[in-house]
């Protein structure tokens, strides 16, 4: 491999930002951009009546509701490295979506509200991050408020999210007496002055703790800072790279996004820490970013970006050797060759083409219905990406048409929906009506929504007595048959021609899978 290729490789940093709803991530993400030179003015994010919505959030769903539905995909340039940002939905309704990006990235940045502690989704989220031991740095958020005393939310995230935390950044004060940072990784304080709208500059900056300056700047303040950084010394645990990097330990820093107080340290911080891209797991072999052969998969299927042009564009994960315009490409589970000469890179909404790009970049490719998440693409050697989960769903309706004559634009949307992995679509083996299944309750409103914009269909949905959903396998057709037949009520083929079971409540599936012992029932499946 050349060694421009390595280079480019290990300049790359592409990570997801987690969070629960309303700890401030759509803000940071946007501080980050500014600092990248991405955007020139932050969207007034706390104002969404105003047209000035939020860069990442660009859905009429999310800027009415104020939050983030789909998964924005960011490149900007940071001191010579690119990166790529993956905006996940904080929204507990959105679960499936943010599950699938976190396998696309090489690490994550954790938001906690400095007032709340650990929320539970970003337990779940957690959770999501050790079923691939994605390193995690925390940025605690929200520091202009009153919250938590800051050893206290550090014991919080060590007791509910069980890793060590190191703190590499300390607040000075909070609520109205909130300062600025005392940077530990460099060992430096910056106070800042609030800046909303634009990149802050660096303001004060001292070198030393012992400084006289800092008295006269902090006053009281500054005494209680030395104490602190003496017993964060004394007590806390020494920051480990290695430990970080297996996921073991998450360095920590403190903030308020909305003032620009803190960033700055974090990401001079994240692009020195956090890893480039390494290899990926396929089920044939481990695959390394620095190989020759071109390979990357399909994370997310996003339809009508741009309404006007009807599009679908398949975000696209590169994993080793050096993509470039109009290159042929494998599609394996189709067997077809490919041409790659209109991949784009995106700005949230804004996209433009790209000529070159490198392991770790998310590239978008124009679809329309061949690709599928999960398909996986390689100029050479066949290969499967393994480790994108389809779950099952927890939430069911029933899609109901106002227009009996607009049957088939509600079917061609309800699939194009379903194969984005936005939401679930079962066809009952008895009955006519769709099924809609969803890890999350809103997402039901966003798919009503959507079929009104982007087909023109008027659609209501209804509950339905399902509670839970199991993919349903055996190595006998016959036996898998016999099943279907005595079941028949509670089969259903989902938008990849799976059979799944559909139990109205716990005891009624637990009831089935005692009686058929043979039946597999599988709560997630791999993407084909």
């Amino acid at each position: 491999m050349s060694s421009k290729i390595k280079k480019e490789i290990q300049r790359r940093r592409t990570f997801g930002i987690i969070s629960h709803p309303d700890a401030g991530k759509t803000t940071l993400t946007e501080k980050l951009l500014l600092f990248g030179g991405a955007i020139q003015m932050a969207g007034a994010v706390k104002s969404r009546k105003t047209e000035n919505h939020a860069v990442s959030d660009w859905m009429s769903i999310e800027q009415e509701r104020g939050i983030s539905v789909t998964s924005s995909v960011m490149k900007f340039n940071y001191r010579d490295c690119e990166i790529n940002l993956l905006d996940t939905p904080g929204h507990q309704d959105f679960s499936e979506d943010t599950y699938r990006v976190l396998t696309a990235v090489d690490s994550a940045l954790m938001v906690i509200d400095n007032a709340k502690g650990v929320e539970a989704q970003t337990m779940k989220l957690m959770e999501v991050c050790r079923m691939r031991n994605t390193p995690i740095i925390t940025f605690i958020n929200k520091l202009d408020r009153e919250g938590l005393d800051p050893l206290d939310i550090l014991a919080d995230i060590e007791d509910k999210l069980q890793i060590e935390c190191t703190p590499l950044s300390w607040p000075i004060g909070m609520g109205k007496g909130f300062k600025g940072v005392y940077n530990i990784y460099q060992r430096q304080l910056h106070l800042f002055t609030p800046s909303q709208s634009t990149r802050t500059q660096d303001g004060v900056v001292v070198k030393d703790i012992d400084d006289p300056v800092l008295d006269e700047l902090l006053g009281s303040q500054a005494e209680a800072l030395r104490e602190d950084i003496a017993l964060l010394e004394g007590a806390s645990n020494p920051f480990d790279h290695q430990q970080y990097l297996k996921a073991g330990q998450t360095p920590v820093f403190f903030g308020s996004a909305v003032n620009n107080f803190g960033v700055k340290e974090m990401l001079d911080a994240f692009i020195e820490l956090a890893p480039p891209p390494g290899p990926r797991a396929a089920a044939e072999r481990m695959v390394s970013p620095e190989e020759n052969s071109f390979s990357g998969f399909t994370f997310k299927i996003q339809a009508n970006m741009n309404p006007a042009h009807r599009d679908r564009i398949a975000f696209f994960r590169i994993c080793s050797g050096k993509f470039t315009r109009g290159m042929k490409i494998a599609h394996h589970r189709l067997g077809k060759e490919m041409s790659l000469s209109n991949a784009t890179i995106f700005m949230a909404q804004d996209r433009s083409n790209v000529d070159e790009a490198y392991p770790g970049d998310i590239i978008g490719i124009h679809n329309h219905g061949t690709i599928k998440i999960g398909d996986t693409f390689t100029d050479k050697e066949p290969l499967k990406f393994t480790g994108i989960p389809n779950f099952a769903p927890e939430h069911f309706r029933r899609v109901l048409l106002k227009n009996p004559l607009k049957t088939k634009q509600l079917n061609k949307g309800l699939e194009q929906m379903a194969e984005e992995g936005a939401v679930q679509l079962f066809k009952p083996l008895m009955g006519s009506n769709y099924i809609l299944g969803a890890v999350g309750i809103l997402q039901f409103d966003v798919v009503i929504a959507r079929l009104k914009a982007e087909y023109g269909v008027d659609a209501v949905t209804e509950p339905v007595e399902y509670s839970s959903a199991r993919w349903i396998y055996h190595n006998d057709r016959k036996k898998l048959d016999e099943f279907t037949n005595k079941n028949q009520a509670n089969v259903a083929v989902d938008a990849e021609g799976h059979l799944t079971f559909l139990a109205t409540n716990k005891w009624w599936l637990e009831r089935t899978m005692e009686k058929f012992p043979d039946i597999i029932f599988q709560k997630t499946r791999e993407y084909n």
